[in-house]
């Protein structure tokens, strides 16, 4: 509440901060996201009142929680958006773009009698042990899942692109993952451990397995994903910050 008479200094940079959001937008490559940075870089008046930052952390899991945890740690963002193509194991389109509502590690374990075991079969670790929710980890903001207007599925994320069809088959028929990455379960991770909201957002540039990458479609992947990320950039600005903590 305002004082009697002209607001002060400080009640004015208090109201300011209320409608203010610091927002994370990462990606392994600029390429994947540049239109969205652009579009950042442009003057857009429904903008100004927000920090958005964009980081770039490479390709693969380790990387990404490195250079995502270092960044975090200096400043805590309201709300991490990653984004990236993907390949998929399923029939959907090439260029369509889905929010993944759980990521886990499928190279995270070791091969027994040709049977591929993660850690948690092997014991090492309690597939409940947080932040894992039956070995997976879960986005739990179902405000930030709705915005988004996507189909909500399963990720795995590897550090090596899945060609095996022996491996292929395998992740089918025990974790039935509609796409796969190189960095998703990273980002889930980082953020469920620092109670950061979060959103991935996945194209599909492929079918796993496909190694002719003339049959691959980059272009289309690339430019539906950067349409779906500026949408759901553009409404989240239209909510205050609060809306989405759990």
């Amino acid at each position: 509440m305002h004082s009697k008479g002209k607001p002060s200094a400080a009640e004015m940079r208090r109201d300011y901060d209320i409608c203010t959001m610091y927002i994370l937008i990462t990606a392994a490559t600029s390429k994947e996201i540049q239109q969205t940075i652009d579009f950042i870089n442009e003057e857009n008046d429904a903008l100004k009142n927000h920090e958005i930052k964009v980081l770039i952390t490479g390709i693969g899991s380790v990387s990404t929680t490195y250079f995502l945890t270092d960044f975090i740690n200096k400043k805590k963002p309201d709300i991490i958006l990653q984004a990236g193509i993907a390949g998929c194991f399923s029939n959907k389109n090439l260029g369509e773009v889905v929010v993944i509502k759980d990521d886990f590690f499928g190279d995270v374990g070791v091969v027994e009698n040709n049977t591929f075991k993660t850690i948690f079969d092997l014991n090492l670790m309690n597939e409940n042990d947080a932040p894992f929710i039956n070995g997976t980890l879960l986005n739990p903001n179902k405000k930030l899942l709705a915005l988004s207007m996507l189909d909500e599925v399963r990720s795995i994320t590897n550090n090596e692109i899945t060609t095996n069809a022996e491996r292929i088959n395998f992740y089918k028929q025990n974790y039935a993952p509609v796409v796969e990455s190189m960095e998703g379960a990273a980002c889930h991770y980082v953020c469920l451990q620092k109670n950061i909201p979060f959103l991935q957002l996945r194209s599909i540039s492929n079918y796993i397995g496909e190694r002719d990458k003339t049959k691959w479609n980059f272009k289309d992947a690339i430019h539906t994903l950067n349409e779906k990320l500026i949408f759901i950039l553009q409404e989240i600005i239209k909510k205050d910050e609060a809306y989405f903590r759990i």
